[in-house]
């Protein structure tokens, strides 16, 4: 079994930063399981998945004014910890989390009212974990993962229970 090159996977262009992913890589003993690699890349993912439940949960609570700091917090974190992978959209999103937090811009340049942080806060969050969803599948393709389509965390947290019918046919 050999990995692929990261950027060959589609979509890895626009998420990925391939010299930071790459000296990531370079941690590996094995460069055919990058078993190193690999925990990093996953425990990336339960960290980001209990990040983006600690953020929906602030969004929705908005304690007392508390919440704008501690999204604030939780942006700076995420992004700190994607932008080690070279994760770049979803590093850029929670950025922007961070800056919103603030009660700034999307650059952290100009000041907005707490209603325009509520407002962009729930949008860039959503769109974080899209992101977070689409680079999984990536990473999940370059590892080789063999429960690729198993929902990434973002998503299953993002999304409500569905049920689904079964229908069976008789030959008569």
């Amino acid at each position: 079994m050999s990995t692929p090159d990261i950027m060959s996977i589609p979509g890895a262009e626009d998420q990925i930063d391939p010299a930071t992913f790459e000296q990531i890589l370079e941690m590996d003993e094995d460069e055919v399981e990058r078993e190193f690699s690999k925990s990093i890349v996953y425990d990336f993912f339960g960290q980001a998945d209990q990040t983006f439940k600690k953020m929906d949960k602030e969004l929705e609570e908005k304690k007392e004014g508390k919440y704008l700091k501690e999204l604030s917090e939780l942006g700076h974190f995420l992004k700190g910890s994607s932008a080690t992978l070279g994760l770049t959209k979803v590093k850029d999103s929670c950025e922007k989390i961070q800056h919103y937090g603030q009660l700034k811009d999307d650059a952290g340049t100009k000041d907005i009212t707490e209603e325009q942080a509520q407002e962009n806060l729930a949008k860039i969050i959503k769109q974080a974990k899209t992101e977070f969803d689409d680079v999984t599948i990536i990473l999940k393709r370059f590892y080789d993962d063999a429960d690729l389509d198993a929902p990434a965390p973002a998503a299953a947290a993002a999304t409500t229970p569905t049920t689904t019918s079964t229908t069976t046919t008789t030959a008569v």
